[in-house]
């Protein structure tokens, strides 16, 4: 949805250019009825800024940025998104608002997530993964904590993967690399330093690259051989990696769904090796 990449190009926008993406996103169904020099003067900026904000966002024109609105506006189904809410709780907000709030921009990320989502580019991924005699996972702080989950589900499936979350161990690990191994770069912005000084060097190891972020001009994005890009679900107390969780666990989902088709025996002999592992660790309910 056009939407849900403006609001994940928004953070990244500033003055004038957030300006317009901040009306566009305030009412998408009046502006898709605009011209860009009507946008420009009620935002307060001009027809030239209109058509650097749609450059912005990767569209060819203002006439794309009002195509894909429309597109979107005749396919919205009956339900929350009817009504947008914002991303903003406020201090007097019921609970019921807040759920309301948080589960919106959950959804508007996990769709806008899908449609911008690179099948060629997921198969790639996968077939890599597939194939992979070692997988280094790289990510720290929030991105972190998904490359530690995204270890174990690979490895659950037989896949030699091992998340390293410390640079100076990342580094470590990438110098050793070899081009039959694979490596997966998580960064909600694309220019944590830490995550793309391992990622070079496993560029240079001739390993296969894969990098998830929020950002396809951000570097970690241009250093990788095969990027996926996820949309961000940002709210008050929900910034940046945080917001942006949801639908990097969604496209590391997809990956790991299709390595498991991609090594059936392997995954099947796996997933039925280990099944017993953690009903063996079941807490049994207490006798009365």
């Amino acid at each position: 949805m056009i939407t849900a990449l403006i609001r994940s190009e928004l953070p990244r926008l500033t003055g004038s250019l957030r300006k317009v993406g901040e009306l566009v996103l305030a009412d998408p169904s009046a502006i898709s009825r605009a011209s860009a020099a009507e946008l420009g003067r009620r935002t307060g900026t001009s027809q030239a800024t209109v058509t650097r904000f749609c450059r912005a966002l990767g569209l060819d024109s203002y006439q794309q940025l009002l195509l894909e609105l429309a597109k979107e506006q005749g396919r919205r189904p009956d339900g929350p998104d009817d009504h947008p809410l914002g991303p903003d709780i406020g201090p007097d907000d019921d609970l019921d608002h807040l759920i309301a709030v948080v589960a919106q921009a959950d959804l508007q990320a996990l769709r806008g997530t899908v449609e911008r989502l690179d099948r060629e580019a997921l198969e790639r991924a996968a077939q890599a993964l597939a194939k992979a005699r070692r997988i280094d996972v790289y990510g720290v702080g929030g991105s972190g904590i998904v490359a530690r989950e995204t270890e174990a589900r690979l490895f659950g499936i037989g896949c030699p993967a091992r998340a390293w979350t410390e640079v100076h161990a990342a580094e470590t690990s990438a110098a050793l690399l070899t081009p039959a191994d694979t490596v997966v770069a998580l960064s909600h912005s694309g220019n944590t330093r830490e995550v793309l000084s391992p990622l070079l060097l496993a560029v240079e190891r001739g390993a296969t690259t894969i990098a998830v972020t929020g950002d396809p001009r951000s570097p970690v994005a241009q250093a990788a051989a095969v990027h996926l890009t996820s949309t961000s679900a940002e709210t008050s107390f929900r910034r940046g990696s945080f917001g942006t969780r949801h639908s990097v666990l969604l496209i590391l989902d997809c990956l790991y769904a299709r390595v498991a088709q991609l090594t059936y025996e392997r995954a099947t002999a796996s997933v039925a090796l280990t099944a017993h592992i953690t009903d063996a660790h079941a807490a049994r309910p207490r006798r009365r």
